[in-house]
């Protein structure tokens, strides 16, 4: 019955503590950034890397969501007589919030479980420890340029996801209408102001920035064993995943703040 009252706070004490962790984590990352030598070939390569591992996850996933999202929404605006408005309000749903938050769900499935178990399996094979003994910075070669590849790379892969849901989306309108593609997107980016685009833009960075250091992170201080490296796979997207729900929730909340 007492261990039972207490689980709460023991679990709260943790969650405190691993972010206070990750936080220190994060600042120590960001202090890479900064010094020499810099990893520019090893940034290129993982920016190569996630890039090319998401792609062509993402180009499907966004053409069937900007088909079956215009599909779902057409009857609705044709029955009060406003199918004119469906190109503007899919572009802003796209661009303001699916888009972002699908391909960053995605890449922390793709990426962020795939830095989870790469850095993990570096290790508990101490690899890491042998890279410390001789010499090189495993923070900045393995930990930090991955964080920035990501960090680069998940605002490119939205900019990516967001222009093929467009075109899913009209695909959707052409089966029920002759609407010129020019036509289409003239009114699909009409209704857009930099209101919308740099909030989206912004939290996109912040996105990348949180999947490359909680796959980092949890990979980088996996524990021994072989189970170890699937758990800080799991962990990774479940925690990024998480975060990312929070930090656009925090988002949303500032943007109505000042264009309110």
């Amino acid at each position: 019955m007492i261990s039972s009252q207490y689980k709460p706070i023991q679990s709260l004490n943790s969650f405190l503590i691993e972010l206070g962790e990750i936080t220190y984590f994060s600042a120590r990352v960001i202090k890479e950034f900064f010094k020499r030598p810099y990893e520019h070939k090893e940034l290129l390569k993982q920016a190569y890397y996630a890039g090319n591992k998401s792609l062509l996850l993402i180009s499907i996933t966004a053409f069937i969501m900007g088909l079956v999202l215009t599909l779902q929404s057409r009857p609705v605006l044709v029955e009060f007589g406003a199918e004119s408005l469906l190109p503007g309000m899919i572009s802003i749903s796209i661009i303001r919030e699916i888009g972002p938050i699908i391909t960053a769900l995605l890449c922390a499935g793709k990426i962020g479980s795939g830095y989870g178990s790469e850095i993990g399996s570096m290790r508990i094979t101490e690899q890491i420890d042998a890279m410390e003994v001789s010499g090189t910075n495993p923070m900045s070669f393995i930990v930090s340029s991955r964080v920035l590849a990501t960090t680069i790379m998940v605002p490119v892969l939205v900019l990516v996801g967001d222009a093929i849901a467009m075109f899913g989306s009209y695909a959707a309108v052409s089966m029920h209408s002759n609407m010129d593609i020019q036509l289409f997107f003239n009114e699909a980016y009409s209704p857009l102001s930099f209101k919308d685009l740099i909030p989206a833009t912004i939290k996109t960075f912040i996105f990348g920035f949180i999947i490359g250091i909680i796959g980092s992170y949890k990979g980088y201080y996996a524990q021994k064993g072989t189970e170890a490296v699937g758990k800080a796979a799991n962990s990774a997207v479940v925690v990024a995943s998480l975060a990312i729900f929070i930090t656009d929730l925090v988002v949303v909340q500032i943007t109505e703040l000042i264009y309110s």
